[in-house]
């Protein structure tokens, strides 16, 4: 897993997972709908007849529109950390791992790392040159297409290491990430798609868990 700076880190190898944050502007979907038409009065000099129950109007939902050349991805559906994540229990860590990695997603999609930053610590050194990552690659009008995020197995034995962290290896897999700029113009050569394994660090303080740190398996 690589972080994609402009300039080539020495310190992160080629082979690992590019976890890139795509700047978007997230569309906030309409709310509510039209006040239903009560209909005609009836007249006095004239039976009453039941009327109609109005139809009510369809809630229009925002619709998830992935980053192109035209620009950033929009609607991006916002992670919601499961109850069971909230829990310091093995299918707690589990799910919460596969949130963090929604979070990581999404913060790829939108630039917004807001709910990224909430469930990882300062301290992560990899995490922080994600960010870094993000701030280089999304300077002025650019953004990125493609890279999605997915982590379809994990496994943890829920066992605490002397340092307090608990792991977590999970498969993630990453979509190839394109780099671009206005104009819908590639501002550098497009990044290949990955497959890696990954080990999780994370510890569970004041009722919620945290990622300490990120290690891809070479």
């Amino acid at each position: 897993m690589t972080s994609h700076n402009s300039c080539t880190s020495g310190g992160m190898r080629s082979g690992a997972i590019a976890f890139i944050l795509l700047g978007s502007l997230v569309l906030a979907g309409c709310s509510g709908g039209a006040p239903a038409d009560p209909g005609p009065s009836s007249s006095a000099s004239e039976p009453s007849s039941p009327s109609a129950t109005p139809t009510p109007t369809p809630t229009p939902s925002a619709v998830y529109k992935p980053a192109d050349a035209s620009g950033p991805a929009q609607n991006v559906p916002v992670p919601v950390l499961p109850e069971v994540a909230k829990t310091e229990t093995k299918e707690g860590l589990e799910a919460f791992a596969k949130y963090w990695f929604e979070q990581l997603n999404y913060a790829y999609q939108t630039g917004d790392i807001a709910g990224f930053d909430a469930v990882t610590s300062p301290n992560c050194v990899y995490c922080s040159k994600l960010t870094a990552s993000l701030t280089t690659n999304y300077q002025g009008d650019r953004w990125l297409a493609g890279g999605k995020i997915t982590t379809p197995a994990s496994t943890t034995s829920f066992e605490r290491s002397s340092d307090g962290n608990f792991q977590v290896i999970l498969q993630v897999l990453q979509s190839p990430v394109i780099y671009y700029e206005t104009g819908g113009k590639e501002f550098r050569t497009a990044s290949d798609g990955s497959n890696t394994g990954n080990v999780l660090l994370a510890n569970f303080v004041n009722g919620a868990w945290r990622v300490n740190d990120l290690h891809p398996i070479r």
